[in-house]
């Protein structure tokens, strides 16, 4: 069995948390572009969030808050986000680190990424490795765009077989077949 000793999974969820972390430094240098707003949920419980008393009873696992109109005070760093928002009209102020983040969202667009915890020490057991970032799919009956990451090229055509010498290529074409264990 192959092991991932690069880590491709926590390297892959680090970097698409540095895509919510950028949105929010822009958010927070220019406000919030056209009708672009984001859910953000946390989990509650994971050292490092800071949130009042009142609300980490209220939400004792996982929250969900939105950005959009009302909020202040947004900070972002290179490991956390703080944001003052209105909870019932009683104002707090939330200190989120990246690596908390659940999931992130922006409905304006239907762009959205999923985020799981992964544990450094774990490694992989199979050859197969499923990504562990789910992006959402757009609602309603929209066809999402695929990125050009997520392409596939279709793979070179093979030559047909010359049906006479005068026709036959130079060299010899190897299907990698061929080489492949049966």
């Amino acid at each position: 069995m192959t092991v991932d000793h690069i880590r491709y999974d926590i390297l892959t969820q680090d970097a698409l948390r540095g895509v919510v972390r950028q949105v929010l430094i822009d958010a927070a240098k220019k406000g919030l572009p056209g009708e672009h707003h984001f859910f953000i949920t946390f989990d509650t419980r994971a050292p490092g969030v800071r949130l009042s008393a009142r609300m980490r009873e209220q939400y004792p696992e996982e929250m969900t808050v939105v950005l959009q109109h009302q909020f202040w005070d947004l900070k972002v760093t290179d490991d956390h986000f703080e944001v003052g928002l209105s909870f019932g009209g009683v104002p707090e102020s939330l200190s989120v680190p990246f690596d908390t983040i659940k999931s992130f969202f922006d409905p304006s667009i239907q762009f959205g990424l999923q985020f799981e915890t992964i544990s450094e020490a774990a490694v992989p057991k199979t050859d197969k490795i499923e990504p562990k970032v789910k992006p959402r799919l757009p609602a309603r009956h929209e066809t999402p765009a695929v990125p050009a990451a997520e392409a596939t090229p279709a793979p070179p055509p093979v030559p047909a077989q010359a049906s006479n010498a005068a026709e036959k290529p130079a060299g010899e074409i190897v299907q990698l077949d061929r080489f492949r264990k049966k």
